[in-house]
């Protein structure tokens, strides 16, 4: 039996985490999908710290900030904070200065998750969500799998979940539904390459937002932010974290919209 002690005397709030998770089988699942996934974002905060590319650096730093505040990482979130905003920012020179604090504790988060699970907890996750046929479908838009599979479990008698990880894929998606499967969209605002606001001005564009119904999942602490998303025609927003009857309440309201 794991031993959560040795996560919550090394600074791991587990106890926020269940407010969210619900039960700590959900939680263990969830760090092994938090391990599979962490290197490929230090990989790529790795190559645009060395690029310069601040803007994309941010868009990992805030992924990096999401997982940790979910999982309960709290020293991690705040240093992740700090590196989405100084890279909003274009403060090259914070960046560089604390890139290796930012490493080292995610790196020490790593490896306190990986003893307390044991190799055989971590697996691959998949872009597709779906327990076995379902006649309706919700597009989830999130550079996060971690999200993906948390709306899965919430709605895995009811709806298949499709995950798209930036703003190019859910216009493929979108354009390829060919049999209308896909109800809704809760779609992230903060992703890599195409972001939430370029497939807002999509929909606006080719006037999509009478078949899709777009509610908004975020974590931006700007008030500019999310008062530009209501500029559009959204029907609501999801402000990470947020808890399963959150995600019901969202779904439910913007899929009977349409």
């Amino acid at each position: 039996m794991r031993d959560v002690s040795l996560l919550t005397n090394n600074g791991v709030d587990v106890a926020k985490s269940l407010e969210l998770f619900g039960d700590m089988a959900t939680y263990d699942e969830t760090l092994g999908e938090f391990l599979d996934g962490v290197n490929e974002k230090l990989e790529n905060l790795k190559k645009y710290k060395e690029a310069s590319d601040m803007s994309n650096y941010a868009i990992y730093a805030h992924s990096l900030k999401s997982d940790a505040r979910y999982l309960g990482f709290t020293r991690l979130a705040e240093l992740a904070l700090q590196h989405e905003l100084q890279g909003k920012a274009n403060d090259a020179g914070f960046v560089f200065n604390h890139y290796e604090e930012l490493i080292s504790e995610t790196n020490r988060i790593i490896d306190l998750t990986s003893r307390y699970l044991g190799k055989e907890a971590v697996k691959q996750v998949q872009p597709v969500y779906s327990s076995g046929p379902k006649t309706s479908a919700i597009l989830v838009v999130d550079d996060s799998d971690m999200i993906g599979n948390f709306i899965s479990k919430i709605f895995n008698d009811t709806y298949e979940v499709v995950l798209a990880h930036d703003g190019n894929e859910a216009i493929n998606i979108l354009q390829n539904n060919v049999d209308d499967k896909i109800k809704g969209v809760l779609l992230d605002l903060n992703m890599p390459n195409v972001n939430g606001f370029d497939v807002l001005d999509y929909f606006t564009q080719n006037n999509m937002f009478t078949k899709y119904p777009v509610s908004i999942i975020t974590g931006a602490d700007d008030r500019e932010s999310i008062d530009k998303a209501f500029k559009y025609p959204i029907i609501d927003m999801l402000q990470k974290p947020f808890n399963e009857r959150d995600v019901k309440r969202v779904v439910e309201k913007t899929i009977m919209f349409k």
